[in-house]
């Protein structure tokens, strides 16, 4: 093992102690203890697993703990914090987007990238910034209407 290094976590330091190519994904649920990030598919093609990195989306079943360096990562544990992240969950909660769930923390955090670059996106820029998150029950319809909804409140 190599010696611990520090982890910034929803603007919060961990020590970490873990293999350099470990991926962020296991750092984050099974060193960190937060487990919202979920595992879907492990090559980065699902978006089950998408955090931010210094504000970007990544996905974290490939992302190397190594290549995260002194960024912070905000999960889906920390980003009702902002402002774009309540909007985005509230919204969720209230177009009552969720069917089974397992895939909801990703499209939460790859809608608050979103809404952070463009405040008021139309169908087809939702649909873009959306399209590498799959949703196995179908919910995209209402995962639109939630984005609306959370741009409507005109928090970005």
């Amino acid at each position: 093992m190599e010696d611990a290094v520090k982890l910034k976590v929803n603007d919060k330091i961990h020590e970490i102690d873990a293999e350099p190519d470990t991926p962020l994904l296991w750092v984050l649920r099974d060193i960190v203890g937060l487990t919202g990030t979920k595992f879907g598919c492990g090559a980065a093609l699902c978006g089950a697993c998408t955090v931010h990195v210094d504000h970007e989306p990544r996905r974290s079943c490939v992302l190397p703990v190594s290549a995260v360096g002194n960024a912070n990562v905000l999960t889906i544990e920390g980003v009702g914090a902002t402002p774009i992240g309540k909007a985005v969950q509230d919204a969720w909660l209230q177009t009552e987007v969720v069917q089974c769930g397992y895939c909801q923390t990703g499209q939460i955090m790859q809608a608050v990238a979103l809404l952070t670059a463009n405040p008021a996106p139309d169908d087809g820029a939702i649909d873009r910034a959306m399209s590498g998150n799959i949703c196995r029950c179908g919910t995209y319809p209402r995962i639109r209407a939630a984005i609306h909804a959370a741009a409507k409140q005109g928090v970005a």
